[in-house]
């Protein structure tokens, strides 16, 4: 039950933090491409890399508690483009490189045609 309130807590803070990153890059960039989208998962993965290594291989004694805050809420709140990212990353790692090449292509194609689907069924509403 705490690790659940941990992911909400830390997926509340991270949302903000995405809402935020992303309208100051907005301001300062404009809107002509998504940079706030874009620097907001490039952030998201290295931070999701660098946190995931520091917590489970470098430091002992890290609790599920701290990586269920950290990397599923804060970080998963932040960007899913860094869970994906990691998740396809340790595919690759151990020793599953079709797989890890499935994932990505699937998760582009059928999330960018979910996407379609679901604007073409809004627009029919």
């Amino acid at each position: 039950m705490l690790n659940m309130f941990l992911i909400f807590v830390g997926a509340g803070c991270g949302g903000v933090f995405r809402y935020w990153i992303s309208n100051v890059s907005y301001w300062f960039l404009g809107r002509q491409f998504p940079v706030g989208t874009l620097i907001v998962n490039v952030s998201g993965c290295f931070l999701m890399g660098f946190l995931f290594v520091l917590l489970l291989e470098r430091i002992d004694g890290v609790g599920p508690q701290l990586r269920s805050l950290l990397l599923i809420g804060l970080l998963g709140g932040y960007t899913t483009f860094s869970s994906f990212s990691i998740e396809t990353l340790n595919l690759f790692e151990s020793g599953a490189p079709l797989s890890g090449m499935v994932n990505i292509f699937l998760s582009i194609i059928l999330c960018l045609a979910a996407t379609w689907l679901g604007v073409i069924g809004g627009r029919q509403l």
